[in-house]
């Protein structure tokens, strides 16, 4: 049982894994946060009292060190915790971009995880994709699945594709959460209470989510099951956006060498 957990960086993506430990009543025995942001640090204390906020090199001895940090920092990170990582430690990379060859050689360290975390994990339905080094043996594979079971799935993948589940999954709610709140909105003017509003928007989007990706019909098709479509003269322009943007964030987030 990996009783110590040690996470280099404590923002977004920290605070939504420990939120999934929390709900679910299995936070480790002893998590540990470093973060130069103070305020980030606090919020954290405020959400998990229990956390304790310590330096880099105090969470960089603990058991499993989880790298909660963007990508055009990582190197840099693992340069200052590298003297204090015990001879035993595993790591863990929530960051696209870097390999677990490139992670290994930054840190010395063999034995690596890569995650790509998905923000449902906060309420246990997260999808988070992983892929282990030839190093992390049976054992700690499993151990590592138990410690992170109430986060939601996290189906072993190969590793050249966590990058397309980065922007599929990970950045995925980004796309639709702020098209689902104005809906919320809109339903308030319409006169729906907001309890109601919400049961029908979750339902609606379960259920048009199953439609298209579970069901035996073709998607154009299932997008012609409906005749009114408001939004048809935008979505073009919608679509024109998702082809433009993300194909360029997918540039920035590639490794620059060939996984296997």
């Amino acid at each position: 049982m990996t009783r110590t957990v040690g996470f280099i960086g404590g923002g977004r993506v920290t605070r939504f894994l420990l939120d999934g430990w929390m709900r679910a009543g299995a936070m480790p025995p002893e998590v540990r946060v470093a973060d130069p942001d103070a305020g980030a640090l606090e919020r954290l204390r405020s959400a998990h009292p229990d956390v304790r906020t310590v330096p880099p090199e105090r969470a960089a001895a603990s058991e499993l060190v989880v790298m909660a940090v963007h990508p055009p920092v990582m190197k840099a990170a693992l340069e200052q915790i590298r003297p204090h990582l015990p001879p035993d430690a595993w790591l863990l990379s929530l960051a696209p971009k870097w390999t677990l060859r490139e992670l290994a050689a930054f840190s010395g360290v063999a034995r690596w995880i890569r995650m790509i975390p998905n923000a449902p994990s906060a309420i246990g339905r997260g999808y988070n994709p992983v892929a282990f080094a030839d190093a992390i043996e049976t054992g700690r594979r499993e151990e590592f699945r138990r410690l992170v079971a109430p986060w939601g799935e996290s189906p072993e993948v190969p590793e050249r594709d966590l990058e397309a589940y980065a922007m599929i999954s990970a950045m995925g709610p980004t796309y639709f959460w702020f098209q689902w709140q104005v809906l919320r909105e809109l339903a308030h003017e319409f006169g729906l209470g907001p309890a109601d509003a919400d049961r029908a928007l979750v339902a609606m989007i379960r259920g048009a989510a199953e439609l298209m990706f579970e069901g035996d019909r073709r998607s154009e098709e299932v997008m012609d099951t409906i005749p009114v479509r408001p939004l048809k003269d935008d979505e073009q322009l919608i679509l024109s956006a998702y082809r433009q943007r993300l194909p360029a964030v997918w540039a920035k987030i590639r490794p620059q060498e060939t996984t296997s």
